[in-house]
């Protein structure tokens, strides 16, 4: 059927390498927008249109004003990222729609298009008769072509802590009910990939997506205490962006930093104090100690001795948690997650004395890192953050978040906000994804959102290394994830026993050794206990592997296969491959490496390594940009290397 003259305005948007085309279509009923890559269709006619309570829906009956164009090209850096420097080209297009409704609302639609993605967002520009907005649902549909492959992560509700097994099925399959946590990856035939998340998310609610006839269609998480209202904004504003990122290369997906060049620059002026590194977690362990003089405990001692394993190792921080289930602080909590009555953060348990752990560890030169739940937190803040600083503490984890409404949303940022004025660093657990944030705030280190090594304290067959590349391509390609890494006790599947105290891990050492290149994260963790690491065969890489990175390439990867990541930091390169549970051996070119010798040291699994996955072995060598090096690799096997310019 043809449409009206006035439905048929258009409007396109291509890439700078012109492969992405996004066209938006007014129509009487919505806008409706389209997109392709390399002339293949991935999203077919989708609606935009936004609901709010008492004053109507904004989608049929609009009138489009004139397009505003617009070329970018923005170079920054980033403080803590898969890269230092980033060039950031993009075209982007400003579309106002205007209701032919009395009240004349103004919303533009305004894209974006990168080579490695394209984004959108609604604008709500300041106007006269319209100054704020409650809203009950954003109908914004990604009708993908075709009955493609999904790898996604699916809820019930949305409340949790974002963690999960990843579901690897067919569009068709996809329950009407469920929500899609994001970011959600498409593979397309002929091995064309969308990630579909979003970046910026502040002042709004977290998106999901949700089943839409035969496509999707977002979902936005209800503020608390009811299901209809979903934000509450005052005008001027404007949501997140809706990201898709394309490539026909899942690697590019991997590298992107399309979310932080969406995100807003640093609001902390002076960054000097921001350190990035590693930290202890003895909490993963199980709390464990050497036979001892001392009683173990929530005391100086048994912290001691956990930063004399730092300082021993050059591990930048050691996390003060607390011992057995209870916390540093006074409070009258059954557990670290069970609520009570009250608790002050500002107080330790009478047998701690924070100030002494402070001094103690300064004087080692390693920074004290600490766990709090944020209902603990949050009611004093301002009291708490004063006390860390003059006490010497360094950054914390907040914990049990659980939710992504606007009201969390907004009180995250508080955090890192408040956090930055007393120079502390934060990492959120049982928190939603990365939206970019760490730009915009970089004392923002990590961010749980993953389905972890923790769980194999708990969890019965414990977490597979098909997991682990499931996370890589999906939760990865929103930013940094807290993994719990390091632990040192690998056991073949079949043997593996859930342990809280000392737990197993599934995959070879060389996995693990990997994992700390391929997941990232600035505040990685050195989970087990000093015993466990140190005269141990892999413990001399995890202390020299850095956190942060000048660039990074992904040089193979098949989802639920394996998946290679090459990192620069300086002048030295790290690159860590893990595997599923398939052996294979895979060729690594070096083609990526500048001119020039190298020295290589190589750990990888062996002949050995099938009958004892702690086993490897470790060479080193010269070479250059012309090598391919094959990595031989065993059932949940891996192999990283650390390459020095000569």
């Amino acid at each position: 059927m043809a449409l009206p003259v006035a439905a048929q305005k258009r409007v396109t948007l291509k890439s700078p390498d012109g492969n992405i085309l996004f066209s938006l279509t007014l129509t009487k009923e919505k806008p409706i927008y389209q997109v392709s890559y390399k002339g293949k269709q991935l999203i077919q006619n989708s609606g935009l249109g936004l609901s709010f309570k008492d004053s109507g829906n904004f989608a049929a009956d609009l009138k489009m004003l004139k397009p505003i164009y617009k070329t970018g090209n923005e170079q920054y850096d980033l403080v803590v990222g898969k890269a230092k420097h980033v060039n950031s080209n993009y075209h982007e297009v400003t579309v106002p729609l205007v209701e032919n409704a009395p009240a004349k609302r103004t919303i533009n639609i305004v894209v974006r298009a990168f080579n490695d993605g394209l984004a959108f967002r609604y604008e709500f520009p300041q106007q006269k008769n319209w100054t704020a907005y409650t809203l009950t649902d954003e109908s914004s549909e990604f009708n993908v072509a075709g009955n493609l492959q999904l790898r996604i992560l699916q809820f019930d509700n949305y409340t949790s802590a974002h963690e999960g097994l990843y579901d690897k099925l067919p569009l068709n399959e996809l329950k009407e009910k469920k929500l899609v946590d994001l970011p959600a990856l498409f593979e397309f035939p002929g091995k064309v990939y969308m990630a579909i998340t979003e970046a910026n998310l502040r002042d709004y609610a977290g998106m999901y997506l949700g089943k839409n006839n035969s496509g999707l269609i977002s979902k936005l998480s209800p503020l608390p205490g009811q299901q209809e209202i979903k934000v509450k904004a005052i005008i001027p504003h404007h949501t997140p962006w809706r990201v898709m990122m394309i490539s026909d290369r899942v690697g590019a997906l991997i590298e992107s930093n399309i979310l932080t060049s969406l995100s807003e620059p640093s609001k902390i002026k002076d960054v000097s104090w921001i350190k990035p590194g590693k930290t202890s977690f003895h909490w993963w362990n199980g709390d464990v100690l050497p036979d001892t003089s001392f009683v173990p405990g929530v005391n100086f001692e048994t912290n001691k001795y956990y930063i004399d394993f730092c300082a021993r190792n050059h591990i930048e921080y050691h996390s003060v948690i607390g011992y057995g289930g209870f916390a540093w602080y006074s409070n009258n909590w059954p557990g670290y997650g069970e609520e009570g009555t009250y608790a002050d953060v500002t107080r330790p348990v009478g047998s701690l004395d924070m100030q002494r752990i402070c001094d103690y560890a300064k004087q080692k030169g390693v920074g004290i890192h600490v766990w709090v739940h944020w209902h603990a937190l949050y009611p004093q803040l301002d009291s708490a953050f004063t006390q860390f600083e003059k006490w010497g503490i360094k950054g914390m984890m907040v914990d049990f978040l659980n939710r992504d409404d606007q009201l969390m949303v907004k009180i995250q940022e508080e955090i890192l906000q408040k956090a930055a004025q007393h120079h502390l660093f934060i990492q959120f657990h049982g928190a939603y994804k990365p939206t970019g944030l760490s730009r915009t705030y970089p004392n923002e280190f990590t961010r749980e959102g993953s389905y972890n090594y923790e769980n194999n304290k708990w969890r019965i067959t414990g977490l597979t290394p098909e997991h682990d590349l499931d996370i890589a391509f999906t939760r990865l390609l929103a930013g940094p994830t807290d993994y719990h890494l390091g632990g040192f006790r690998a056991v073949l599947p079949n043997d593996f026993k859930t342990h809280f105290i000392r737990p197993m891990m599934i995959g070879t050492r060389c996995h693990m050794l990997a994992m700390y290149v391929v997941m990232e994260s600035y505040l990685h963790m050195v989970a087990d206990y000093p015993q466990a690491y140190e005269g141990q065969p892999g413990f001399d890489f995890i202390k020299n592997v850095p956190t942060v990175w000048d660039e990074t390439k992904v040089l193979n990867a098949e989802p639920g296969q394996y998946l290679t990541i090459a990192r620069r930091h300086d002048n030295d390169w790290y690159v860590g491959t893990i595997n599923n549970s398939q052996p294979r051996n895979l060729k690594i070119p070096l083609s990526f490496l500048p001119a020039g010798t190298y020295k290589a040291e190589v750990y990888k699994d062996d002949n050995e390594t099938v009958k004892n996955p702690n086993h490897f072995s470790k060479e080193i060598s010269v070479t250059n940009n012309k090598d391919v090096l094959i990595a031989p690799m065993a059932i949940g096997g891996g192999q990283v290397m650390h390459l020095v310019k000569q």
